[in-house]
């Protein structure tokens, strides 16, 4: 690792999250308040290999899985270099001691620029839920010991999806929410005599065992109707509603009943190709998505009663293809890393208007998502670049860039108490003071 350049300091800068989640632990691929940001303070604006690294610790391969950290445990999915398998890991997040690695299963199917390890973990500071690609599905308690296991693909049929399926679980209010935004018949084995349908399904975490399952119907065809992103639970009126998008709408759903509350369909010009990649992302009482492959972002307004809802405003340049939007401290931030010069947009959410744009540079994409936390925002690229950008203010400013020689690397950077997780291909790293 070499460090390359540190710009300064920057304004600490408060950060109300939704829900009043606490900042302390990472236990959702999007964080605490899941938009991407965290309420940590006193995080690292600059480290190298002697400074700042608290603990490395090896990992067995590449994956795109983030880490997860919760009640002093750090959470890992990942493949096993040169076999099919995969892994659950556990480290001690002051050590980064190895604590246990459990063998789930293996898979030889083989995915452009993915695998079965991408789906991120999910914990409840005393059990841990990982999924995979394969559709194993295995839930633990802190010790390592296996509380159930199961298959998704194996009962609902194959996952579908061209690129592998990478959809994280949800955990929330005592229920695990599983998603499978799917094509109606697959590329590969196994194959199925019937058409295969989308669903969100809740499931006891306890015991593994589905709550409901409910379909989610669409009209788009094809990859069309593919989606690779997370649910997340948003707040309206005091009542909670879980959000999807994907095969060109997105809908609300109840989280007790999983009956569809609303949905809205944002793409009307079917095409063969319009699957999303990012998640959504709320604030301000707004959602804000993405459209397929580059096309743009968008703020909803949600449908209410007899308001069908409606885009407030777009945005087609620099828009992400695989980057879920950042939402932090009232801004709303998108990475395109792949296209336009590799490009972090800064704009008022409720308007669009946009308050600065600046470029990333590096040698590969940039397919991680933003997070962010005291006034920083971190990103990687698939290649090892990282950086550090100052969060708001009027201009984009880079604080600090390095460099990891560890790709391929799609995981997005957590961040818990005090400490940035940054996983590599090769290896787990906590960094802090």
């Amino acid at each position: 690792m070499r460090c390359l350049k540190n710009q300064g300091l920057v304004i600490l800068l408060a950060l109300t999250l939704w829900g009043g989640a606490s900042g302390a632990d990472w236990a959702q691929w999007r964080g605490p308040s899941f938009d991407g940001s965290t309420n940590e303070k006193d995080l690292p604006a600059s480290w190298s290999a002697s400074e700042n690294t608290v603990w490395v610790s090896l990992l067995p391969g590449p994956s795109g899985a983030t880490a997860i950290i919760s009640n002093g445990r750090v959470f890992v999915s990942s493949t096993v270099k040169g076999t099919d398998d995969f892994v659950a890991m556990c480290f001690d997040e002051r050590s980064g001691k190895e604590l246990w690695r459990k063998q789930i299963g293996s898979d030889s199917r083989r995915y452009m620029r993915n695998n079965p390890c991408s789906p991120s973990p999910v914990a409840d500071g005393k059990n841990v839920y990982f999924l995979y690609g394969s559709g194993h599905l295995v839930g633990f308690d802190f010790d390592g010991n296996e509380l159930w296991s199961r298959n998704i693909e194996a009962e609902y049929g194959n996952l579908a999806l061209m690129f592998g399926y990478s959809n994280s679980p949800l955990l929330y209010d005592g229920r695990l929410y599983v998603l499978a935004i799917r094509r109606d018949s697959a590329y590969r084995q196994p194959h199925s005599t019937e058409p295969l349908d989308s669903f969100i399904a809740a499931l006891d975490p306890k015991t593994g065992k589905t709550i409901w399952k409910q379909q989610r119907k669409t009209n788009a065809f094809d990859e069309g109707m593919e989606a690779y992103g997370t649910t997340i639970p948003f707040l309206r009126n005091g009542k909670v509603e879980l959000l999807n998008t994907g095969a060109d709408f997105v809908t609300a759903h109840d989280p007790v009943s999983g009956e569809e509350l609303w949905r809205f369909e944002y793409w009307t010009r079917k095409v063969r190709d319009s699957r999303i990649i990012p998640s959504l992302v709320t604030g301000r009482g707004l959602i804000f998505g993405t459209l397929h492959k580059h096309k743009g972002v968008f703020a909803l307004k949600p449908p209410a009663g007899d308001d069908p809802g409606k885009i407030l405003w777009e945005f087609d340049y620099a828009a992400p293809d695989a980057s879920t939007p950042l939402f932090y401290d009232g801004r709303l931030y998108v990475l395109d890393g792949i296209t336009r010069g590799k490009v972090v947009t800064c704009f008022e959410p409720e308007t669009g208007k946009q308050l600065w744009q600046g470029k990333l540079g590096g040698r590969g994409p940039w397919r991680a998502s933003l997070t962010a936390g005291d006034g920083k925002m971190y990103c990687i690229c698939e290649t090892g670049e990282v950086v550090v950008l100052k969060a708001g203010g009027e201009n984009f400013e880079i604080l600090f860039e390095t460099k990891y020689d560890e790709g391929p690397i799609q995981a997005s950077i957590a961040i818990a108490n005090r400490r940035l997780f940054i996983r590599t291909a090769e290896n787990l790293y906590c960094v802090g003071k």
